[in-house]
C-alpha cells in the first residue's frame, strides 16, 4: 500500500471517526476509488480507529482520570457513569462478535453504505426538529443505566457501515431526552472502550494479513498516527460548536453523499 494512501486514509478516517457521517463508510469508499479490496484492505479501516481511541482518551484525560479516583473512592457520580458505559457498550459488543463475518461480506461496500448514509441522514433530520420542542437534560454523570442501555441497542445500528456510531449514539440519545452536547460527550467517551474492542478484534484477527502485505505495517502506523492528530483537533471543534450547529448539517452532507454514491455505484464497483 502506497504511503500516500495511508496517510488519506488517516485522514478520513480522523475527519469522520467523532462526526456522525461514518468513517467507516467513508473508509470503504474512498478504498473503493483506491481499488484497495482485499481482507487486509478491511482490517486497516478497524484498525487505524486506535488513533481516534488515543485523541478522545487525551482530549478527556482530566474526566478520565478523576472518575478514575472516583471509581477506586466509590464516588457515586463515577460509579454511575461507569455503570452508564458498560451497559451502552454490551449490546454493541455481544451482536458484533455473533455477526462480523457477515457484516464484512455483505456490507461492506458501496451501495450498502449509501442506503445507510440515505436513511440515517433522514433520522437526523426528522429527530433534530422533534427534539427542538423537547429540549433534553445535560450532565452525563444523571445518566443511568436504563438510558445507557437504549443509547447501546442504538449504538447496534451503527455496525452497519454508513450509518455511524457517533450518529445513532447521538440520535439515540437525543431521543432519550439529552440534549445534544451531552448526547455527543457520552457518544465519544463510549467509543474508547467500543472502538478498543474492535480494533483489538481486527487486529487479532486480520493483522497477520495486513503486516504480510507490502507497506503494510507502514500503513498501519501512519494510518494511526495521522488519525490521531486530526481526531484531537475534531473533537475538540465539535463539542465547541454542536450545540449551536446542531445536526442538521452533517444530516444534509449524508443524503448529498448518498445521493453521488448512488449515481457513481458502477465506477465504484469497478
Amino acid at each position: 500500500m502506497p504511503i500516500h494512501h495511508a496517510i488519506l486514509l488517516g485522514l478520513v478516517e480522523g475527519l469522520t471517526e467523532l462526526l456522525p457521517v461514518s468513517s467507516t463508510g467513508h473508509l470503504i469508499l474512498v478504498n473503493a476509488v483506491l481499488r484497495h479490496e482485499s481482507e487486509a484492505a478491511k482490517t486497516l479501516d478497524v484498525v487505524i480507529q486506535l488513533g481516534a481511541v488515543l485523541a478522545i482518551a487525551l482530549y478527556f484525560r482530566r474526566h478520565l482520570m478523576d472518575h478514575g479516583r472516583g471509581l477506586v473512592a466509590r464516588r457515586t457520580e463515577s460509579v454511575r457513569l461507569a455503570a452508564a458505559l458498560l451497559a451502552a457498550f454490551l449490546p454493541a459488543a455481544v451482536v458484533g462478535l455473533l455477526c462480523r463475518r457477515w457484516i464484512k461480506a455483505h456490507l461492506f461496500g458501496p451501495v450498502p453504505v449509501a442506503w445507510a448514509l440515505l436513511v440515517g441522514g433522514v433520522a437526523m433530520l426528522v429527530v433534530e426538529r422533534w427534539q427542538r420542542a423537547n429540549p433534553g437534560e445535560s450532565g452525563i454523570e444523571r445518566i443511568g443505566w436504563r438510558k445507557a442501555l437504549w443509547i447501546g441497542v442504538c449504538q447496534c445500528l451503527a455496525l452497519w457501515p454508513g450509518a455511524s456510531r457517533s450518529m445513532t449514539t447521538i440520535v439515540g440519545g437525543q431521543l432519550g431526552r439529552l440534549d445534544t452536547r451531552t448526547a455527543a460527550e457520552f457518544s465519544f467517551l463510549l467509543a474508547l472502550p467500543t472502538l478498543g474492542a474492535a480494533t483489538v478484534l481486527d487486529l487479532y484477527k486480520g493483522g497477520r494479513a495486513l503486516l504480510a502485505i507490502p507497506g503494510g505495517g507502514a500503513a498501519l502506523a501512519i494510518g494511526t498516527g495521522v488519525s490521531f492528530g486530526v481526531t484531537w483537533l475534531v473533537v475538540a471543534l465539535f463539542l465547541r460548536h454542536v450545540s449551536r450547529v446542531g445536526m442538521a448539517p452533517f444530516a444534509w452532507y449524508r443524503l448529498a453523499l448518498a445521493v453521488v454514491v448512488f449515481l457513481c455505484r458502477d465506477a465504484l464497483r469497478g
